[in-house]
């Protein structure tokens, strides 16, 4: 017989218990395990919940708001549109791991967050590429031609993402052979290199456009200063204001996702999966932060967002044409 004891008490494995006869049984290990809920995936559902509740309410007012149709616009709304999905893909993803436990809703789960949280970071992409271009191309920006591009990156960036969000579901996953399991079940390890150097490639793209920017916003300040002729002061204000802003968006975008980028080129499934949430979680913020470094803080939507919801201002919003140094 098995058995344990502690001090002078005899106590008997946890798995057995004793029946009426005297003879033992397994009826214990038939009944379920304690209900454990881990606290990283509570805190990844309330951070969807948090990004849900944010992007949603900035896809109503632009989906309400006809005058919010110019190219910017519509690339905040594909970029708040893909943040949403992402924010409920988090919330599923809670869900279906305490809820219904299945090999198919696992697989649908990750390849809806993959999807969307690639077009997240696709669309912030296509808004550098947008201002660069109304920076660099400021007389003919509203054109057809500008309007015919933006729908074409928005055709590539969705369908890149989810291409790649289908690609666990049509059989590129470890669900068959847990040795070529990434940090991320049951995306392979291969299948994560190539959306980590998806990323890395985004981020070099990014900073060689906001660098092209900065540039020339410096020059159309400096040569606004130099008509003006208060070159110290005023170019020195617009400058600052410029690479604080870009430093702003590049720095809130690479804090929260190179962690993890750098972690599925260097981490293995055997690792804890302490080190995968506590890089992941960072990279979820990203998509809280976006709605107000690229929604809330446009004057235009923050008049329609009085118009919505108080009634304060007229429905029919004025807006004014972005300068080069709105950056």
């Amino acid at each position: 017989m098995n058995e344990s004891v502690i001090g002078n008490e005899t106590r008997l494995p946890l798995p057995w218990i004793q029946a009426s006869d005297g003879n033992f049984s397994l009826e214990l290990s038939s009944l379920p395990p304690l209900f454990a809920i881990n606290p990283w995936d509570i805190m990844l559902c309330i951070s969807g919940t948090i990004i849900a509740c944010e992007n949603a309410f900035v896809v109503a007012i632009i989906c309400s708001t006809p005058a919010l149709r110019a190219p910017m616009f519509v690339l905040i709304g594909s970029l708040a549109t893909a943040d949403l999905l992402a924010g409920v893909g988090l919330i599923l993803n809670f869900v279906f791991q305490y809820v219904i436990r299945s090999e198919t809703i696992s697989l649908i789960t990750v390849g809806f967050l993959v999807a969307s949280f690639t077009a997240s970071v696709s669309s912030l992409l296509a808004i550098t590429v947008d201002r660069y271009l109304s920076l660099y191309n400021a007389l003919t920006y509203f054109s057809e031609k500008t309007i015919l591009w933006i729908h074409l990156m928005l055709i590539v960036t969705w369908g890149v993402s989810i291409c790649l969000g289908l690609l666990p579901i049509f059989g590129w996953n470890c669900l068959e052979d847990s040795s070529s399991c990434s940090i991320v079940k049951p995306l392979t390890k291969s299948n994560v290199a190539l959306l980590a150097a998806s990323f890395f490639l985004i981020f070099i793209l990014m900073l060689h456009l906001y660098i092209k920017i900065c540039q020339i916003v410096c020059r159309h300040a400096h040569q606004i200063a130099l008509q003006q002729h208060f070159l110290t002061a005023s170019h020195y204000v617009a400058t600052k204001k410029g690479v604080s802003t870009l430093a702003i968006i590049l720095g809130t975008f690479g804090a929260s996702w190179l962690p993890f980028a750098i972690y599925c080129v260097v981490g293995d499934y055997d690792y804890p999966s302490v080190y995968t949430y506590a890089t992941l979680l960072p990279a979820t913020y990203n998509s809280m932060i976006n709605p107000i470094i690229y929604a809330y803080r446009n004057q235009e939507i923050q008049r329609s967002m009085w118009v919505l919801f108080c009634g304060c201002f007229q429905s029919k919003v004025a807006f004014r044409s972005r300068s080069p140094s709105d950056v």
